[in-house]
């Protein structure tokens, strides 16, 4: 498939199917991830995959442990793939995927953000390419702000200096694959 094809028909998906995606087409989506842009060619982060639907599932948990829904915009994302912004009784920030990525950055790096997304869109991208679904989950940071998490990252050997930016959910579209949204006018401007 062609890269902008590629673009336009990846989808954000927050219902899974109960199987698990192939080992070699993990490695496949690790590998997109780490040929990210990442500022001055660093290659500053980190990829952990949990390939364990229980262990996925419980750090899912701990991803809206801290979620503060008072910070929304009071958006709606999709009735047909709905997200922990839509349905408040949501209780797994990966959806049920049974594979995540976490994607870790330097605490301190200016673009430690950028660098971390783009490792993750990077992700979805392969990951679209060989039919398997994903969604991009921020709250990184939160996720092991516990003792629980904390212990996760020691056992992981995590550097200190490093902190979860996103993760990347990966599993089979459980239902339909939803179709494109429009786009919305006045979103770009060329200046000659």
């Amino acid at each position: 498939m062609e890269g902008s094809e590629l673009i336009r028909m990846r989808r954000s998906i927050r219902k899974y199917r109960n199987e698990q995606i192939p080992r070699d087409a993990l490695e496949k989506i690790i590998e997109a991830g780490l040929y990210a842009p990442n500022a001055g060619g660093r290659q500053g982060t980190l990829i952990v995959a949990v390939h364990d639907r229980a262990l996925a599932e419980k750090i899912g948990r701990m991803n809206l442990g801290k979620f503060d829904r008072s910070r929304l915009l009071g958006s709606f994302v999709s009735k047909e793939q709905p997200s922990a912004i839509d349905d408040p009784t949501i209780r797994n920030g990966f959806y049920g995927a049974p594979t995540v990525c976490a994607v870790f950055a330097p605490k301190h790096f200016l673009f430690s953000i950028p660098d971390a997304f783009c490792t993750a869109e990077n992700m979805v991208l392969q990951a679209a390419d060989l039919g398997i679904a994903s969604c991009i989950v921020s709250r990184g940071e939160e996720t092991f702000d516990s003792e629980e998490g904390a212990a996760l990252l020691r056992e992981w050997k995590i550097p200190e200096s490093y902190i979860a930016r996103c993760f990347v959910a990966l599993g089979y579209c459980d239902g339909p694959y939803p179709q494109p949204k429009a786009r919305k006018e006045g979103r770009w401007l060329i200046i000659e």
